[in-house]
């Protein structure tokens, strides 16, 4: 059954985890003894109905103030399709974690208070999903029970998200009007708003098309580990290469090119979960039998003999950081993780600071705080193996490490081979 990945977006107080909740207890995904523990909490709580956000907030604080903070992954499935849901939070200091949510999700909900419309917080969260090519959004208008149903403000709002979004790099975008407590246009269309004549939210989820956002033509596959049994006698000559296909198809004879070597070799055999499979396709974690014993060790990748992703140490990128106690300038060192290779990154130039609100790029800026957005150019100690990440955003990834504290300080989107300016 086909998997789908989507993460909620918005401002605080949108209605994003009680979207969630209400979306799992429609769809009958909520156990009994979930069910129950979110009734006593409401009640211990004196809340005047069963609060259903409170199944996505796990941490006491989150409880106590009402507010997201940690990333919570809930998931489902129906007839149709597997879901696992991100809830990422909506304050501002919060940001970093909803770039976590997101970086993987096929689709993004992203939640609007019909009272206060498009604020500051839903701008910065639309862009980042469009930087993360997250490659469908939907616009969901929440709390259309606060203004009276009244269609006149949803086609406002959806209106001043449509041009907001005209500066974006979104390829699907959906409008639909809801009510999260309600559960209005979630699972079953509301009888409530007659004018939207739109799918249910639900129905959406599962008809999206996702199977062309994965690139199936560029053989990409960076190697996690090998696979060398030394004790069975069984598997005394047995020798795998393991990780996760992040781009085109695998099948048995077919030829490969192992890199930083350069040798070429066919693929011997796939394995999944331990059992042969005739081909393997992303994002599938598979092992590879080679027919010829090459080096290979974790860190290289395997790509087709004629189409290799970009080899290269100086690459140029836009980088989101989250750090709040650091800021990245021209000049800084980090560790850099880019699939499964590791090496260590200079700041080669800070090129500008992108305001999420305006898209404004300010040239100036000496360096980018906690949440902010830029382009850098990097230049890294080892050659990575990379593609665009409008193309992959598998091998387009990565991540900055701040080798004092170990800590994940920058996520970073490659746009290619860093050229002279």
């Amino acid at each position: 059954m086909e998997l789908l990945r989507l993460a909620t977006a918005g401002s605080v107080d949108d209605g994003k985890s009680t979207l969630i909740g209400r979306l799992l207890f429609d769809t009958k995904s909520l156990r009994e003894d979930q069910l129950a523990a979110v009734e006593r909490t409401s009640h211990a709580r004196g809340d005047e109905y069963v609060n259903l956000a409170l199944h996505l907030d796990g941490l006491k604080a989150e409880r106590e103030q009402g507010i997201t903070i940690d990333v919570a992954y809930r998931s489902f499935a129906t007839a149709k399709r597997r879901f696992i849901i991100a809830d990422t939070p909506g304050h501002w200091q919060y940001t970093r974690n909803m770039v976590t949510g997101a970086s993987t999700a096929d689709l993004a909900l992203i939640l609007v208070d019909a009272r206060k419309g498009v604020l500051e917080q839903t701008r910065r969260h639309a862009f980042i999903a469009s930087l993360l090519r997250v490659p469908h959004l939907v616009l969901c208008v929440n709390k259309m029970d606060l203004v009276d149903y009244d269609a006149g403000v949803f086609e406002r709002i959806r209106e001043e998200f449509r041009q907001f979004s005209m500066k974006l790099d979104v390829s699907d975008l959906s409008f639909i009007p809801i009510c999260a407590l309600g559960g209005d246009n979630l699972v079953t269309r509301s009888a409530k708003m007659p004018w939207y004549q739109g799918a249910t939210l639900l129905h959406h989820l599962e008809n999206v098309h996702i199977a062309s956002d994965r690139d199936l033509i560029h053989l990409r596959f960076p190697v996690q580990g090998v696979i060398r049994p030394a004790s069975a006698k069984k598997f005394h000559d047995y020798r795998a290469c393991t990780g996760q296909l992040l781009g085109g198809v695998m099948r048995p004879g077919d030829e490969v090119r192992v890199l930083p070597s350069g040798f070429t070799t066919r693929i011997k055999a796939l394995e999944f979960a331990g059992r042969p499979v005739a081909e393997a396709f992303p994002p599938m974690s598979v092992s590879v039998l080679l027919e010829e014993e090459l080096d290979v060790s974790r860190g290289d990748m395997l790509c087709r003999p004629g189409n290799p992703p970009t080899v290269g140490q100086d690459i140029d990128a836009m980088v989101c950081w989250l750090s709040d106690q650091t800021v990245l300038d021209t000049g800084a060192r980090l560790a850099i993780k880019h699939t499964t290779r590791v090496a260590r990154a200079l700041v080669k130039q800070l090129h500008y600071r992108l305001d999420v609100n305006t898209l404004h790029r300010d040239e100036q800026s000496p360096g980018l705080k906690l949440n902010e957005v830029g382009r850098v150019t990097l230049r890294t100690t080892a050659p990575l193996f990379f593609d665009a990440y409008r193309r992959n955003r598998g091998t387009g990834g990565f991540i900055l490490i701040d080798e004092s504290s170990n800590a994940t300080v920058g996520a970073g989107m490659i746009h290619g081979p860093a050229v002279e300016r």
